[in-house]
């Protein structure tokens, strides 16, 4: 009994692995709203690397930043490939035993990082490269989409109840048709743009008005394109406010026979929840909704990674039945352990890339010769951001209650 008791405070111990995640999270967007935020993460694993290259970035440390970014690239080249040790993992250990699964959103956000690093050190020619090489990642990462819906689909008939609760609850979220990045066209085309390379502009700036129709900003930019007309004294304005949704661990309990007749069983999935807005910018217009792109890959990876909690737990379900019901002199003791054991690894994966925000809007304004761009809100200034008297600046912001990140960088 002392073994079995040794082995039940270890595994419930273990069974908290959701929640303590989801708490370390929490501590990481509270810390980054203070003047104290870390920018310290142990980087040996694909999220700490990403909050690590978030904080230095906002810390203004571009050159740090972008060589961690960089190295997030190296280590997940292949973010839409299944893993066949990864699937083994998960369904033995756990959905936390596995390094963290980047979103394939993740990826198109670490390039429109790496973009604003590349122009914010006037690297011209790297900026290209990451807007060349982003393009084709969505490509790739849109055609990986359609395939795991296409393999959701497949499995419906398999779990019917499951996956009718599921759909419920996909019906409350608004979601992007694909994966894709406004944010990041938009930023591209403005490169394009303001360098007089109009072709490319154009493909561009098409990209991020199909993106989002009702932008006057995007629409502008586009007819100047397409009439070869480069931009004199213009300031963009991007915003970035609040945070992505957070995950949250809960259990649903779904019947199924067994060789002990029917019985229910209890799987662990996750639940987003959306945070609140903190500023919004007077005259900037929405530009990407980051709790949209989320959800349209979210929506998809929940109802893969349920389906496989569910086949799993009734596997295990029907091994604790014939444990139990074997006769042996061990069957009460393995049976628990077996018992046991299912719940230890019935864990719902809670982490997400916790600082990025809830939404992008851009700002398009001249540049008076004032040298002073000022943002209001709710018709009060609450920033005055100076630049050059002469040109095309880009500025980035991003606000929390607390403080903002402030850059602003001459364009070419």
């Amino acid at each position: 009994m002392r073994k079995i008791s040794s082995f039940l405070t270890v595994t419930f111990l273990l069974i908290g692995c959701s929640a303590t995640v989801e708490s370390r999270l929490d501590n990481v967007r509270n810390n980054y709203m203070t003047e104290n935020a870390d920018t310290e993460f142990d980087d040996k694993n694909n999220l700490d690397l990403l909050l690590t290259a978030d904080a230095l970035f906002h810390a203004g440390d571009i050159t740090n930043a972008d060589a961690a970014y960089e190295e997030f690239n190296k280590r997940n080249i292949n973010t839409t490939g299944g893993d066949i040790l990864r699937e083994i993992t998960t369904l033995t250990l756990g959905a936390n035993a596995n390094d963290y699964r980047p979103y394939m959103m993740d990826s198109l956000f670490v390039s429109y990082y790496q973009l604003w690093a590349a122009i914010a050190d006037a690297r011209w020619n790297d900026a290209r490269v990451i807007i060349n090489q982003s393009y084709a990642r969505q490509q790739d990462m849109s055609m990986a989409y359609k395939k795991l819906i296409e393999s959701n689909q497949s499995k419906i008939s398999e779990s019917a109840e499951l996956l009718q609760s599921l759909n419920n609850d996909n019906l409350k979220w608004t979601a992007y048709r694909d994966i894709m990045n406004p944010a990041l066209m938009y930023l591209s085309g403005i490169y394009f743009l303001t360098s007089g390379d109009f072709s490319d502009a154009v493909t561009y700036l098409k990209r991020a008005n199909g993106m989002v129709p009702k932008n006057d900003f995007i629409t502008r930019d586009l007819k100047m394109a397409e009439s070869k007309q480069k931009p004199t004294n213009t300031v963009w304005v991007f915003v970035e406010d609040g945070f992505a949704p957070k995950l949250t661990e809960k259990r649903i309990s779904l019947p199924v026979a067994t060789g002990r007749g029917a019985t229910f069983v209890t799987i662990a999935i996750s639940e987003p929840e959306f945070l609140e807005s903190y500023v919004k910018i007077d005259n900037a217009k929405n530009l990407a909704d980051v709790d949209a792109m989320f959800m349209t890959e979210y929506t998809e990876y929940r109802t893969n990674d349920a389906l496989r909690s569910f086949s799993s737990a009734v596997s295990r379900v029907v091994l604790q039945s014939s444990l139990y019901n074997s006769h042996s002199d061990g069957a009460s003791i393995l049976g628990l352990v077996s018992t046991i054991y299912s719940e230890f690894t019935n864990s719902a994966e809670v982490r997400t890339w916790a600082t990025l925000p809830k939404t992008i809007s851009v700002l398009r304004v001249p540049n008076n010769k004032s040298g002073l761009i000022e943002l209001r809100s709710n018709g009060n200034v609450i920033k005055q951001v100076s630049v050059g008297t002469n040109g095309n600046y880009l500025i980035y912001v991003r606000t929390t209650p607390n403080k903002y990140d402030i850059k602003q960088m001459k364009l070419k």
